[in-house]
């Protein structure tokens, strides 16, 4: 997941934008199932200009990340047009550095990249962008624009924003209301970036504080580890925001095991585990707040909109955004049903 770019992106919504009509496809990232992108019309499908997209990530080792690859996959068979060259994926940065490369060498028409380390990459997005392969920078940003042509990814500080939004309102009421925070690893960018959103947000409702908070990995085992220090560690609280939903699966089974169920719990992300949870309602998950792999998708679209010199439909402008951020929608009861088929395994 991603380092969020300044804020100076476009922003959009949980659907993002695709390179012709601003639709764009989801995946429930369900073999079984037909992905969601599938289901909805594409932007522009008749078949135009071909181009060949060289699309490189980090390793799939984590459920966001394994969606993230389901919904390029999915998006580029859509089109009748595109040919999807995919890397094996690597969090080994030369290695993937070399897997670029090889993409270059190859003279693919347009690339797209969620680099393991953006700061690490950004060399190799400039060589790239030196011989005329125009780059897509999904996620995770290159540290130099010139880069890339288009940068596309979620919004961290939002994140936090509207989680502590949602969270405020549900206690706006109460005084003395206690939160705490279960954040993701806090050597990456984006996990101070989604406290620094928490935090702002909690500004506005001075009858709450936040009386603890604790790193996790982003892993199930990490999340339960950790979510059981914090509850033996706070006997009383009314909220919990815990940046991921993948180690928000490790959380309920701590909070199962510590028999708590007094206060109100917020995700990130928008794994189905969590959609279900949330739909069921019979627990202490109430609402996750979207960083939405569906930009995976979006970023498909983009490629080929520039492999194809077009622009989006939808806007006056010839040529496509230089940045676009998607927006943080938080997910409860009341609208989970709309984003059931784009939860992630």
């Amino acid at each position: 997941m991603p380092q969020f770019p300044s804020r100076r992106g476009l922003l959009f919504g949980t659907a993002a934008v695709s390179a012709g009509t601003l639709l764009v496809g989801c995946t429930s990232n369900d073999t079984g199932d037909k992905a969601a992108a599938d289901k909805q019309p594409a932007a522009d499908d008749k078949p135009g200009k071909e181009v060949t997209i060289g699309f490189a990530g980090p390793q799939a080792d984590h459920g966001w990340l394994n969606a993230i690859n389901d919904n390029a996959k999915s998006r580029a068979e859509r089109y009748e047009d595109v040919t999807l060259e995919i890397t094996e994926g690597s969090n080994d940065t030369a290695q993937q550095i070399g897997q670029i490369e090889t993409l270059i060498n190859k003279k693919v028409d347009v690339l797209v990249v969620l680099p393991a380390d953006g700061k690490a990459l950004t060399q190799v997005g400039l060589k790239a962008m030196r011989a005329g392969i125009p780059v897509v920078n999904l996620d995770r940003i290159f540290n130099s624009p010139q880069a890339y042509r288009c940068w596309i990814g979620g919004d961290n500080y939002g994140m936090g924003l509207n989680a502590g939004h949602y969270i405020g309102e549900k206690l706006k009421d109460k005084s003395d209301a206690r939160v705490i925070e279960l954040a993701g690893l806090d050597n990456l960018e984006l996990t101070k970036q989604r406290t620094q959103g928490f935090d702002d947000a909690l500004k506005n409702y001075p009858n709450i504080k936040k009386v603890a908070r604790q790193a996790a990995e982003f892993t199930v085992e990490s999340g339960q580890a950790k979510m059981a220090q914090l509850l033996q560690a706070q006997s009383k609280f009314d909220a919990l925001w815990n940046h991921d939903d993948d180690q928000g699966v490790g959380a309920l089974r701590a909070i199962e095991q510590a028999g708590r169920d007094d206060f109100l719990m917020v995700g990130g992300a928008g794994a189905l585990s969590a959609f279900q949870a949330i739909e069921k309602d019979d627990g202490v998950l109430k609402a996750t707040v979207l960083y939405p792999p569906t930009m995976a998708a979006s970023a498909i679209d983009l490629a080929r909109a520039l492999g194809q010199s077009k622009g989006i439909g939808g806007l006056a402008e010839f040529e496509i955004p230089s940045s676009l951020t998607l927006y943080s929608a938080v997910v409860d009861k009341d609208n989970v049903d709309q984003y059931m088929s784009t939860g992630f395994k």
